[in-house]
């Protein structure tokens, strides 16, 4: 028999919060038939134990267990434990989980309901952040993003706009778009995914309800992946999906980092800047910023205006929520519309 929805459930030396996890599986106010694919990835403690004591109640309430893994000396990543999850499972829909994170009983109930509204796009939800303090600008962010920045946002460092473990699609559209990289440690195999998401098209939804408990800790998978790595990616999808639209464009802030993403650009598209701006009289004074480490000869000098002497459209390389709402205000001045005049990157 096929289920409906299939709950894709990676796990590696997850002991600490599985039994709240399952527990939170076994509490699905789902009605239709439902079944938990588990893949374990050469986990040392007793994580099997613990899935083999859940697979006898949830099989008891109507739930079909499906138990995967291997025993190697050596993990092989979350990409690879989340393919075979879903080789291995049988239901029209996908609900992604990570071991650590609680879902809400009405969690697989509302996201089905927007999935089949949406069968092309993915289906996040809020969260609540577990210590609830540990991540307040980033939980912020997940939470408050309008409908339509899903789309204009996916160029932050804060990554995909509905966080991995909150993700429900279709099996049909999953394969359409997947598999996940299998890299291993590292990769950053949700991100890939979800840029090979959007450039199939893809939609992003979000049930505007808190539907996981999103645990942060330091064993997170999460920081195995180098900021450097994900800078990288970003950029490239910045110059392959944003930048060919534009003819020039302005990098809101001509400091570290504004510098830092000219730098990144290939030379295509750093001949695209034409200035940098800012607020910082002593930078906008110099008047230019000079690459030293170009090869060209001359070396690109870029000029340093105020904002409101600046053009867009903009990529702003400003962090949100950190300047005590002044940059808000003055980008709020300009009267722009994000996606066309405008891009977050920070």
């Amino acid at each position: 028999m096929r289920a409906q929805v299939s709950v894709i459930l990676p796990v590696h030396n997850a002991e600490p919060w599985l039994d709240e996890c399952l527990r939170s599986v076994l509490q699905q106010d789902f009605e239709g038939s439902m079944e938990l694919s588990v893949f374990n990835d050469a986990s040392k403690d007793k994580s099997m134990a613990i899935i083999e004591k859940w697979k006898v109640k949830l099989e008891g309430s109507g739930i079909l267990v499906v138990i995967g893994g291997h025993d190697s000396p050596s993990p092989r990543g979350v990409g690879y434990s989340k393919n075979q999850a879903i080789a291995q499972s049988s239901g029209s829909y996908l609900c992604f989980l990570d071991s650590d994170d609680v879902m809400m009983p009405q969690r697989v109930r509302l996201q089905l309901e927007a999935a089949v509204r949406h069968p092309t796009s993915i289906i996040g939800c809020q969260v609540r952040r577990e210590p609830p303090n540990s991540t307040e600008r980033y939980t912020r962010w997940i939470n408050q993003l309008a409908p339509e920045q899903l789309l204009t946002q996916v160029f932050t460092s804060n990554g995909p706009t509905v966080v991995m473990p909150t993700w429900f699609c279709s099996r049909a559209w999953f394969s359409h778009v997947g598999p996940f990289d299998e890299g291993g440690q590292g990769v950053p195999e949700d991100l890939l995914l979800f840029y090979s998401h959007l450039r199939k098209g893809g939609g992003v939804r979000r049930v505007d309800q808190s539907l996981l408990l999103y645990r942060y800790h330091p064993g997170a998978a999460t920081h195995s992946v180098l900021e450097a790595t994900i800078w990288t990616h970003r950029v490239r999808f910045l110059e392959e999906r944003a930048l060919p639209h534009w003819a020039t464009f302005t990098i809101w802030n001509a400091g570290k980092q504004g510098r830092r993403l000219y730098r990144s650009l290939t030379a295509g598209a750093r001949r695209k800047v034409v200035a940098f701006c800012d607020v910082d009289e002593n930078k906008i004074k110099k008047g230019f910023y000079c690459y030293e480490d170009s090869q060209e000869k001359p070396k690109p000098r870029v000029p340093i205006l105020h904002f409101r002497a600046a053009r867009p459209p903009f990529v702003i390389c400003v962090k949100l929520d950190l300047t005590g709402g002044a940059f808000e205000d003055n980008l709020r001045s300009l009267h722009l519309q994000e996606g066309r005049d405008f891009l977050h990157f920070s």
